[in-house]
Formats: C-alpha cells, sequence, structure tokens
C-alpha cells in the first residue's frame, strides 16, 4: 500500500499569509470559504496521517522485544 503525498499548500499559504498580517500589523486576516474547506481538509489529512504513524510507531514499540536495563547500586563510597 502506497501512500500518496500530502499537498500541504493550503497551509504554506495560510501561514504566509498570517505572517504578512503579522507585519503590516493586520488586526485580522481573512481567507474564503473555499480556502477555509480546503485548508481544513489539509490539516485533517495532516493529524490523520500523523496519528496512523504514531499508532505504528506505539504497536512496533509494543511488540519489539522489552529492554533489559541493568543498575548497578555501591554504597555510596565514590562521593
Amino acid at each position: 500500500m502506497s501512500i500518496e503525498p500530502l499537498n500541504t499548500l493550503s497551509i504554506i499559504q495560510y501561514l504566509q499569509q498570517v505572517k504578512q498580517a503579522d507585519a503590516s500589523n493586520s488586526p485580522e486576516i481573512r481567507i474564503p470559504i473555499d480556502r477555509a474547506k480546503t485548508l481544513a481538509y489539509t490539516l485533517g489529512m495532516v493529524m490523520s496521517r500523523l496519528e496512523g504513524d504514531l499508532e505504528k510507531y506505539v504497536k512496533e514499540a509494543l511488540s519489539s522485544e522489552n529492554e533489559v536495563i541493568n543498575i548497578n547500586m555501591d554504597a555510596g563510597s565514590r562521593w
């Protein structure tokens, strides 16, 4: 199963618009509803992909062999 690359152009455009508004001390930004819907869809896809990657990582980490950690304690003679 191949995962198609995410088109993050709408996120980049939004971040640039916020940056420009901040630089010009604008109190607000406005975006058309079509761009807002595309941005919302893109953010949803990014978050879904990240959540899926996290689940895969946790599943792999839990299914791998447990790491053994040895701890040696002395009576504090090196203090």
